[in-house]
């Protein structure tokens, strides 16, 4: 089984604020954004540059995975921002406004220069439509000899604005997009993680859209502040009774007399060997994220 890492909650921190990238030090999310694009007015875009990259070098961020985003190839920061992102060697590099596999070729070969070894993952921003018409192909990418992507993050602010669908509750406009990117980034073995919910006061909204994005399938949710943390960790993490029957489901298929059949009766309920993989992934999820809090607890 592949390497499992919690990612249920992963927050954007601007690039240009020394206090929140000191502050994300000691934050409780899985996964750290570090922004160089979005959350970066024009006029600072290089000082950002220089400090997010010095911060991740710095280091101190225990077990949270860091990512940079970069600003497009195409602006006037892209091109030094992705060389000093990969200098730096986050986690991961985030591309914005990938539409084809050649975008992230491009970055890959920029990449590769700078990190030879290839310890630094490549991710995606899912944001425009046409990354949705050519979702396939930039998840295939992921198979491609010595390919660095990892993980599609969606961006849903963007995709509302360049489609014109309205952001509303339940997201019914966006909702064959994300189940798309999501069947795409699965069939190609990368993570994917749900865009942002943008109204810091509506709490129940928020929880609604992170049982509907755990529901889908997403591994977690981006966030744009750290008062949502709490709920995405929560919302991710198998519960109590998920985790005891997956241990349940487990130890039955590992008993000698089962270990020829396709199905079993487990407390009335016929489960597969495909339901026994489904369980011993989430053991696996709950064992990581049990980690990740002990680390988290320990700094």
């Amino acid at each position: 089984m592949a390497v499992v890492r919690p990612r249920r909650s992963v927050l954007y921190m601007p690039g240009s604020n020394s206090r929140a990238l000191e502050k994300a030090r000691a934050l409780p999310a899985d996964s750290l954004i570090l922004d160089l694009e979005d959350a970066v007015a024009p006029d600072a875009k290089e000082e950002a540059r220089a400090r997010v990259a010095e911060a991740v070098t710095a280091g101190g961020y225990g077990a949270r995975e860091v990512f940079i985003r970069v600003n497009g190839r195409d602006t006037p920061w892209g091109p030094a921002d992705l060389d000093a992102a990969a200098a730096a060697l986050p986690d991961g590099v985030l591309i914005p406004k990938v539409s084809s596999a050649e975008d992230l070729a491009a970055a890959a070969g920029v990449m590769d220069a700078a990190d030879p070894a290839g310890t630094v993952a490549l991710w995606a921003m899912i944001e425009t439509p046409l990354a949705i018409l050519n979702i396939r192909e930039i998840a295939a990418y992921a198979r491609e000899p010595g390919s660095r992507l990892a993980g599609f993050v969606m961006g849903t602010n963007d995709l509302a604005k360049e489609t014109g669908a309205r952001i509303v509750s339940g997201r019914a406009p966006m909702v064959p997009w994300l189940m798309q990117a999501l069947a795409a980034a699965r069939a190609y073995g990368i993570a994917i993680v749900d865009g942002v919910y943008n109204d810091l006061d509506d709490a129940r909204g928020f929880l609604e859209e992170c049982v509907a994005a755990r529901d889908m399938g997403f591994d977690g949710k981006t966030l744009i502040h750290p008062m949502q943390i709490e709920t995405a960790n929560r919302t991710f993490t198998p519960s109590a009774t998920e985790v005891a029957w997956a241990q349940k489901v487990v130890e039955v298929f590992a008993e000698p007399e089962n270990a020829d059949k396709g199905a079993v009766r487990v407390d009335g309920r016929m489960v597969e060997r495909l339901h026994a993989d489904m369980a011993a992934r989430t053991l696996v999820l709950m064992e990581a994220i049990a980690m990740r809090e002990l680390t988290a607890t320990a700094s």
